[in-house]
């Protein structure tokens, strides 16, 4: 199913154009503020960064793939994006990450106060879409979402760089930093479309899915990575962060190989040649070919929840965008 030519989210997007373009009008219009001009300026530089507004396109997809043509789709996917926006504001902050999609932080540009504030502005004007829909179904799954990203990203501060996360910890941080809101996503398309339970917990299970292989995906790339997946291979190694690769290298390791992440993750103390001896151990362990693997359960899982779904063109394009996440290791 796949088309090499095209990327399947850049199919999506031209199918889902006018819905989209409908979309940005409701953020733009959401974002403004009468009495604190920061807040248009900081939200104005995130929004229109140019991302692939990847999160909204789902919610617009799934709700199209049950048979919903709106109105309140378009307040979800806002609702969807300004979560988001949020959550990457909070991070940056709390990273105190000075680039973000290739450009400087709001942070950076801006201050710590202004970004944690106006992330508090932009949660509250999601709950304000969200209500406007009249779905206390959806009011509770979002608002459910928000809490457990909330959750993941205080359970990262603590597992971020203690050798004794295991992989479980890892799954739960996983599910708050990205899958929780993939999963919302996908299962609000269906909560609004008024579908049978079973088609809205395959539009979760989808989401949930794909999110964990998107997440594992990325991590993996960061050690298996080149020019054109446009990861920096190292990065993660670099800012000591505890992914699966090296959760799996730990785990296999003897007390020789453990003293070297303490010192490189834990003590933060890195030297020339400990990437490359990083690299080693991980394929010395087949770390990185089990990371691959888990990647593709995930993905074979979320195949499979789309499945539970009738055949459309929207489904077959879903589908490849899932084929599509992983496609990128091979």
């Amino acid at each position: 199913m796949l088309d090499s030519q095209v990327k399947p989210q850049e199919r999506l997007a031209e199918l889902l154009a006018p819905e989209m373009d409908a979309v940005n009008g409701l953020i733009r219009e959401r974002m403004a503020s009468k009495h604190a001009p920061r807040i248009p300026e900081v939200t104005a530089y995130l929004v229109e960064a140019g991302g692939k507004r990847l999160r909204p396109m789902l919610t617009i997809a799934a709700a199209k793939l049950c048979g919903y043509d709106g109105p309140y789709h378009l307040h979800l996917a806002a609702t969807v994006e300004f979560i988001h926006t949020a959550t990457l504001l909070h991070d940056d902050v709390v990273d105190e990450s000075a680039m973000r999609r290739g450009r400087k932080t709001a942070n950076l540009l801006w201050d710590n106060k202004s970004s944690v504030l106006v992330g508090d502005y932009l949660f509250a004007r999601s709950f304000q879409l969200m209500t406007e829909t009249g779905n206390l179904r959806v009011l509770g799954i979002l608002s459910n979402a928000s809490a457990t990203i909330a959750e993941g990203e205080v359970l990262q501060l603590t597992a971020a760089q203690d050798l004794k996360t295991t992989e479980e910890v890892y799954l739960q941080v996983v599910r708050g930093k990205t899958a929780a809101l993939f999963s919302a996503a996908t299962q609000v398309g269906g909560v609004i479309a008024d579908r049978p339970e079973a088609e809205v917990q395959a539009l979760f299970d989808y989401g949930d899915a794909l999110g964990i292989a998107f997440q594992i995906v990325d991590d993996l790339l960061d050690y298996w990575g080149s020019d054109a997946t446009g990861k920096n291979v190292g990065d993660d190694f670099r800012e000591r962060k505890l992914t699966l690769p090296v959760i799996k290298t730990v785990a296999a390791g003897d007390e020789t190989e453990r003293a070297f992440w303490k010192r490189v993750i834990e003590k933060g103390d890195q030297k020339d040649g400990d990437l490359e001896h990083a690299l080693s151990l991980m394929n010395k362990h087949g770390a990185l070919e089990e990371t691959r693997q888990e990647a593709l359960r995930w993905s074979a899982r979320a195949k499979a929840a789309m499945m539970e779904l009738p055949q459309s063109e929207m489904r077959d394009l879903l589908v490849d965008l899932n084929d599509f996440v992983v496609a990128r290791l091979s």
